[in-house]
């Protein structure tokens, strides 16, 4: 059961969240042009401005919609589950193996070596825009370093906060349907092994990943913390980082 002071907290944040929307709807349609650049800007930071596959149409618009609201909630009181800190014990999380079998996030520890858990799924744009840069990383530090996708619910699914253009995955419903969206993401050739978050999505909330985000573990113990997507997911942050444990 939730604490009082739980309930008070997700309350405040329903009201911020309201609050935030209705002003950003109310100046989408008195000040289009102001709006339309502001989310641009946003956009830059996650490189969704680069991302060949959407134009502004695509995406912009979804913005202070119903939908977005609902995501935006879930994602915010998700954090409120977090229990990943930099310099504190990881949260040894059950995963899901893509042919069924529960496994937990340290059974792909390797002694002393660094685990780069990335999380994400196939609707979120920045997470697919990067994966060949997570993918070079792989490559470049596999001597020194494993690593470990999780596949977590989509960010944006066709029946959530949907963008056009983007890859048709609906809202996992079953572990099956996970199973099958991770699909998708084999034919981005990954170069480490791809898990899937359980159906109550502990790894998700235990981490605050959603929509995206990547950490690096080392002897049971968070060692980095990446910000969360899509602003502020960046592969060239464990390339610096590991740059230093050579």
């Amino acid at each position: 059961m939730l604490s009082i002071g739980v309930l008070l907290h997700k309350l405040l944040i329903l009201l911020q969240v309201t609050l935030s929307v209705v002003v950003g709807k109310t100046m989408m349609i008195l000040f289009p042009d102001a709006t339309k650049r502001y989310i641009l800007k946003l956009g830059e930071k996650s490189r969704m401005n680069q991302n060949p596959k959407f134009s502004y149409e695509n995406w912009g618009p979804t913005f202070f919609s119903f939908q977005y609201l609902l995501f935006v909630l879930k994602v915010k009181w998700r954090r409120l589950e977090d229990e990943a800190h930099e310099g504190r014990p990881a949260p040894n999380t059950p995963v899901v193996a893509l042919n069924g079998e529960m496994q937990h996030l340290f059974s792909f520890m390797r002694d002393n070596r660094p685990l780069i858990l990335n999380f994400g799924s196939c609707t979120c744009p920045s997470f697919m825009l990067k994966f060949d840069e997570f993918n070079k990383l792989v490559k470049d530090f596999s001597s020194i370093a494993d690593f470990l996708i999780i596949y977590i619910e989509e960010a944006h699914a066709v029946d959530g906060w949907a963008f056009r253009n983007n890859v048709v995955i609906k809202n996992h419903r079953s572990l099956e349907d996970r199973k099958t969206a991770a699909q998708f993401l084999q034919q981005k050739n990954p170069l480490c092994p791809v898990v899937l978050d359980t159906m109550e999505n502990l790894s998700s909330s235990k981490y605050a990943a959603l929509p995206e985000r990547l950490y690096i573990l080392q002897a049971g113990n968070v060692i980095y913390k990446g910000g969360v997507g899509p602003w502020n997911y960046h592969p060239q942050e464990i390339r610096a980082v590991l740059e230093k444990l050579k």
